[in-house]
């Protein structure tokens, strides 16, 4: 008979679960038969002890399984992809649309912001009347129709994982490898894909800081997927600064927009044509890699993109005309701000992560979940590594509610931002490795 005491002894004697013993532990977080302190004491256990691949992706599956998984009938394959943190990342909003030009359809599942990180859904909801939350039929009828919906996950979407991820966060076991593996997993497919993508970040803007963490969750998150049923790869991305010059929620919509307009360059296009060409040469809709890539930029480039993501805000509740108007649509900060640089030289460090919260400070990002988000603060016009700055030239312009919420970002963003008097040797690269 399996129950509490069963499993929690396998793991404490270091003995194999089973299947059943994960379908039981999934199915009891969901319906509250384990107690806090037994689901406190499993997370301990993994996190002490680790898990066996088969047992990860058991876990997974189980967590899955626990709410709804939907199930598409579609004329092209269904794909998505996923993000590890980051700061100054909206790349879903560029690649959700690109892939569905290409003939995918993408019906993401997409989160709020985390510590230092930006959300999806945050800087969806910068546009004016844009609804994130989504019934059955709605978002089935946007998917069909725009080719993509980014939405928020409802309550029955992997309710085990909703409960474990609780646990974890007042147990200090938040970095379980194979539990973040499986809380990952276990909400993207339940989304019923055919193929995934994973961006997994490294550096100072990202939660993994060195490339041996980024590396071996990356390959646990690959083979998870893949041993699950979801043909999934994964790329390994440079968050050393962050991937767009704009932190805040309305601005890095605004920089989307350009992007969107045809303006394909910069770190930006890069990474959604590595991340989307690797998914469509998975999926078939490219022959290669490359392909797929030159696929990606096409349908920036050519405005397929932006016409998919103007569908898909209109059908969401935003304006029908965004993507021609959206300058006007997008709120604006009363305080503007330029933070300039105190000495010459050359950048040589860029405290992500210090930047990002400065933005919550600023109130583009929630301390505590009832927080509310001030769409129009943040920063824009971020120097980049390497660039050469005089004194008194810009490191970063403050978008802030009042005068003296500007002055606490400033002193923020030249802590963060080092200014040395020799060139960098090199700027990292923006993509650092794949995993098939």
């Amino acid at each position: 008979m399996t129950d509490a005491r069963s499993v929690l002894s396998r793991l404490r004697h270091e003995l194999p679960l089973s299947p059943d013993h994960m379908t039981w532990v999934a199915e009891a977080l969901a319906d509250g038969a384990l107690s806090d302190a037994q689901a406190g004491a499993f997370a301990m256990g993994v996190c002490a002890r680790g898990l066996q691949e088969p047992e990860r992706v058991a876990l997974t599956l189980a967590m899955r399984d626990s709410g709804r998984v939907f199930d598409w009938a579609l004329d092209g394959p269904v794909l998505d992809k996923h993000s590890t943190g980051g700061v100054g990342d909206c790349v879903s909003l560029v690649l959700a649309p690109a892939l569905a030009a290409c003939g995918a359809y993408v019906p993401m599942i997409s989160g709020r912001g985390l510590g230092h990180t930006g959300g999806t859904l945050d800087k969806l909801e910068a546009i004016p009347g844009f609804v994130t939350e989504l019934d059955e039929a709605r978002f089935r009828q946007v998917v069909g129709d725009a080719g993509c919906a980014i939405v928020g996950a409802s309550a029955d979407i992997a309710p085990a994982d909703k409960r474990l991820y609780a646990v974890r966060d007042v147990t200090a076991t938040v970095d379980s490898l194979d539990l973040i593996t499986a809380s990952i997993l276990s909400k993207k497919l339940a989304g019923g894909l055919d193929g995934l993508v994973l961006d997994v970040k490294v550096g100072s803007g990202a939660f993994m800081k060195d490339m041996a963490a980024a590396d071996a969750l990356a390959k646990a998150l690959v083979r998870t997927a893949n041993a699950a049923g979801c043909k999934t790869s994964a790329v390994i991305s440079d968050m050393s600064q962050p991937l767009v010059p704009s932190l805040g929620n309305a601005l890095e919509v605004a920089e989307v927009m350009h992007v969107l307009a045809g303006h394909a360059q910069g770190p930006l296009v890069e990474l959604c044509a590595a991340l989307g060409g690797v998914v469509l040469a998975d999926a078939g809709l490219a022959e290669d890699v490359q392909a797929g890539a030159d696929a990606i930029v096409a349908a920036i480039r050519d405005g397929a993109a932006a016409e998919r993501f103007g569908r898909m805000v209109s059908m969401m509740g935003g304006p029908v005309h965004f993507v021609d108007n959206w300058q006007r649509f997008l709120p604006e900060a009363t305080v503007v701000r330029e933070v300039t640089a105190q000495t010459g030289g050359y950048v040589s460090a860029i405290d992500g992560e210090a930047l990002g919260l400065a933005v919550v400070t600023l109130g583009g990002g929630r301390r505590v979940e009832t927080d509310a988000i001030d769409p129009a603060v943040g920063m824009g016009q971020v120097v980049r590594l390497g660039q050469q700055v005089q004194k008194g030239q810009p490191l970063a312009v403050v978008h802030a509610a009042r005068p003296d919420a500007a002055d606490r970002a400033a002193r923020a963003v030249r802590a963060a931002i080092t200014v040395s008097p020799e060139t960098l040797e090199a700027v990292p690269a923006l993509i650092h490795s794949r995993v098939d």
